[in-house]
């Protein structure tokens, strides 16, 4: 792989598009789902699997989406995921009942699982290892810019239109970047990288795939997210406890098969690397804390301050501004602090934003809630930049898909794993639950948010180390001299 390879223009506008159209997705959906549930005469069950549908696809096939990349070529499975997104989306916008629609949402999840992995594998695939972390922080700035705009686009669509034109927000930009994906030429890691990145396995077992870990993943991962949605529904613990249970089994299961494999399809090669394993945990437990306290906070503020949902999300301004502004801060900060220095301070802010969230009363005011809200968006954007650059930078070029496919697999069962914690220990404090101060979510989430840190321990302490390079073990020369200059983009 050339050393003085850039980023072209039209892959990172396929990256930073179709990562920040699925995150706008999932905000305005939200804000749709009240007057989709009154238009189809639906009930609240049919209109939860409009979300939990989508979620149960997308997590169960990321990982074996990221492989496929990784085989066939990351623009090629990107415009496939694209166009799907599109057309998936434009179904939705005209289906006539609420089954149509929950079944085109199922297919917008497996589109958007194809995609999703495929926004960070371009990247790697086509940029120095040394120079990820300029790209890997727009794309993080474009997705919280897309989170902050969601609520207003969606209220003001909805509003004027309908439900049905807040699914055609993202055809237009999906459908572009996807034709825009074809014209792109990838660039391909040599046979010497990819037989050292699969560990020399047999070329009839790397041609063949692994049809059955693929099988095992999804169901482990599908059951996982599904179990934890189900989770703080009254009266479905005990479907929830058998669902985790089977998660729980196919995991095991899956452990059990990749043993005997010789082309697992979690390469022993990328589980191996303690830089992507931290990474992983990071956000994981990021992801989880934040979801976690905005939901116990967005409850607290409409149900006992009795604030109107734009008063809510005005509130929370100061996370959405932080998450955009902060993106750019991060490659200048991680080359001063390293991205174990870098990690450690996203994560005590992190933790100190829902520390500050937790001690909110009735009485709580806008800065109160200001303040704690600015902790978590510069916390968070600050561990999620370095945590996904570390995981992409230390993976070997030939399973870029892969890590991409795990990146976005921790991003997407966080959020589960958090709000589903939150609910559980609200339900323990029935009279002042929703009440920071007098529950008990906040400051377990508080704990979770501090797991990070430990993760970021296991981050290297500077740029550099042993895996940076071409993601084999070697370094390529001249890499810390680059270093300095972490953005590279040619036309």
């Amino acid at each position: 792989m050339s050393t003085t390879r850039a980023v072209p223009v039209r892959t990172l506008v396929c990256s930073v598009t179709g990562a920040a159209v699925v995150a706008l997705d999932g905000t305005v959906l939200t804000l749709a789902q009240p007057a989709l549930q009154r238009d189809l005469h639906a009930g609240v069950a049919q209109v939860q699997w409009t979300s939990t549908g989508y979620l149960v696809a997308v997590a169960s096939l990321l990982v074996l989406a990221g492989r496929l990349g990784d085989r066939h070529g990351h623009h090629r499975v990107f415009a496939l995921g694209a166009l799907g997104f599109a057309a998936a989306s434009t179904g939705i916008a005209l289906a006539p009942g609420i089954g149509a629609v929950v079944l085109l949402r199922v297919l917008q999840g497996i589109c958007g699982a194809l995609l999703q992995p495929a926004t960070l594998g371009m990247l790697r695939t086509a940029c120095p290892p040394d120079r990820l972390t300029g790209p890997i922080a727009l794309r993080t700035g474009a997705i919280g810019l897309a989170a902050a705009a969601g609520p207003l686009l969606g209220g003001a669509l909805v509003s004027a239109y309908g439900w049905r034109a807040v699914f055609l927000l993202g055809v237009p930009p999906t459908l572009a970047v996807g034709l825009l994906a074809l014209t792109v030429r990838e660039p391909r890691p040599t046979e010497p990288a990819r037989a050292r990145a699969d560990g020399e396995a047999p070329a009839r077992a790397r041609a063949g795939g692994d049809p059955l870990g693929a099988v095992l993943l999804a169901g482990s991962l599908g059951l996982l997210v599904h179990g934890l949605v189900t989770l703080p529904h009254p009266g479905e613990g005990g479907r929830a406890a058998l669902t985790l249970a089977a998660s729980a089994a196919a995991a095991l299961a899956l452990v059990r098969h990749a043993r005997r494999t010789p082309d697992p399809l979690l390469p022993p090669a990328l589980l191996r690397s303690r830089p992507v394993a931290a990474g992983l945990g990071a956000l994981l437990a990021a992801s989880a804390a934040l979801s976690g306290t905005l939901f116990v906070t967005t409850y607290f503020l409409q149900e006992t301050q009795r604030l109107d949902p734009l008063d809510a999300g005005l509130r929370f301004l100061p996370l959405a501004v932080l998450m955009v502004l902060g993106a750019a801060f991060c490659p200048p900060l991680q080359r001063r602090l390293g991205p174990r220095g870098t990690a450690l301070a996203g994560g005590a802010l992190l933790t100190s934003g829902v520390l500050v969230l937790a001690r909110l009363g009735e009485g709580a005011g806008a800065v109160a809630t200001g303040t704690g809200a600015a902790l978590l968006g510069a916390g968070f954007v600050t561990l999620m930049v370095t945590a996904t650059a570390a995981i992409v930078r230390h993976a070997p070029e030939a399973h870029a898909g892969v890590a991409g496919g795990l990146q976005q697999t921790a991003m997407n069962t966080g959020p589960a794993l958090g709000v589903a914690t939150a609910a559980l220990l609200l339900s323990l404090v029935p009279g002042g639950g929703f009440v920071p101060a007098h529950g008990a979510a906040l400051p377990a989430l508080a704990l979770l948010a501090a797991l990070t840190l430990p993760a970021a321990l296991a981050l290297p302490a500077t740029g550099g180390g042993r895996d940076a390079g071409r993601g084999d073990g070697t370094r390529q020369p001249g890499a810390a001299r680059r270093s300095r200059r972490p953005f590279c983009v040619r036309s």
